[in-house]
C-alpha cells in the first residue's frame, strides 16, 4: 500500500465524518470530501501535463488545501516539494509567487493569482482511481526526496508509538510543513478528526482545545510542555512525529 493509499484508508469506512478542519480558512472536509478532491485534483494535474516523477513545488500554509495539493501530487505520480523556492514543471501556491527564486511553467493557486490557474480548475469529472504503487513522492527540501515505500513504512512505524483513534480529535499546533504533514497523515490514516491551528499562543491552544473537544494536542515543544497538566488532553512534542525522517 502506497503512502497516499494509506492516508486515504480510513475514507470509505469513515464516509462523512470529518477528516480535517482548517481553523485559518474555515475549511472543513469529510473523508469523502477529501479523497475525491485528492484524486479528482491528482487527474487534473494529469491533464495538464504532468508526467511520473515530475517535482511541483507546495508552497501553501498548513491546513486542508495543503493536505490536498500534497497527496494530489503523490496520488498523480508527481513528487511534492515543500520547498517554495527551485526549478519545477508546476507549482502550488496559496496566492502569488516570487519568479526571482522560483522557476515554474505552471502556477495553480487557491487564492486569485496574476499569471495562475484556480487550484479549483484541477478537480473536474475524471479521477485517477489508483495512484502509484511505489516510486518518489515527497521532499521537504528539494534535495533529498522520500518515496512512498519509506513514507507509509515510517508511517506505521509511528502509528505503533502514538495510539490514535478514530473517536479522537486531534489539534495539530504545528507550524513545520514536513511535521505538521506527518500529524495530518496519522490522524486520517486512523480515521480521527485533526483540526490544523496555524501557530496558535498558550491561550490560543487551550480555547480551540476546548471548542473542538479536543483529546490530544501535537504542540512544538515550549508548547507542549506548558500544555501538561491538563487531565482531559493528551499532549505530545511535535518533534515525535518525525521519525526516521529525521535521519
Amino acid at each position: 500500500m502506497s503512502w497516499t493509499e494509506l492516508v486515504l484508508s480510513a475514507s470509505a469506512m469513515q464516509g462523512d465524518q470529518p477528516a480535517v478542519s482548517d481553523v485559518r480558512t474555515g475549511e472543513a472536509l469529510s473523508y469523502s470530501a477529501f479523497a475525491r478532491r485528492v484524486t479528482h485534483a491528482a487527474a487534473g494535474l494529469r491533464r495538464h501535463g504532468l508526467r511520473y516523477g515530475d517535482r511541483v513545488i507546495i508552497n501553501a500554509p498548513l491546513g486542508a488545501g495543503f493536505a490536498v495539493a500534497v497527496h494530489s501530487v503523490a496520488w498523480s505520480g508527481g513528487v511534492a516539494v515543500l520547498n517554495p523556492s527551485g526549478t519545477a514543471p508546476m507549482m502550488i501556491t496559496q496566492r502569488g509567487y516570487d519568479p526571482l527564486t522560483t522557476d515554474v511553467r505552471q502556477v495553480f493557486s487557491f487564492e486569485p493569482t496574476p499569471g495562475a490557474l484556480p487550484f479549483a480548475e484541477l478537480i473536474g469529472d475524471r479521477t485517477v482511481e489508483f495512484g502509484p504503487l511505489a516510486g518518489p513522492a515527497l521532499s521537504a527540501d528539494g534535495e533529498r526526496v522520500y518515496d512512498h515505500d519509506e513514507l507509509a513504512t515510517d508511517l506505521r512505524a509511528l502509528a505503533t508509538r502514538l495510539v490514535i483513534g478514530k473517536d479522537d480529535v486531534v489539534l495539530a499546533a504545528v507550524s513545520d510543513p514536513l511535521k505538521g504533514l506527518r500529524v495530518l497523515d496519522l490522524a486520517m490514516m486512523n480515521g480521527a478528526h485533526v483540526v490544523v491551528a496555524n501557530g496558535p499562543s498558550l491561550i490560543g491552544c487551550r480555547v480551540l482545545a476546548h471548542e473542538r473537544k479536543a483529546t490530544l494536542v501535537i504542540a512544538p515543544y515550549e508548547l507542549a510542555r506548558r500544555l501538561l497538566g491538563d487531565p482531559t488532553l493528551r499532549v505530545v512534542d511535535e518533534r515525535a512525529v518525525i521519525s526516521s525522517l529525521a535521519r
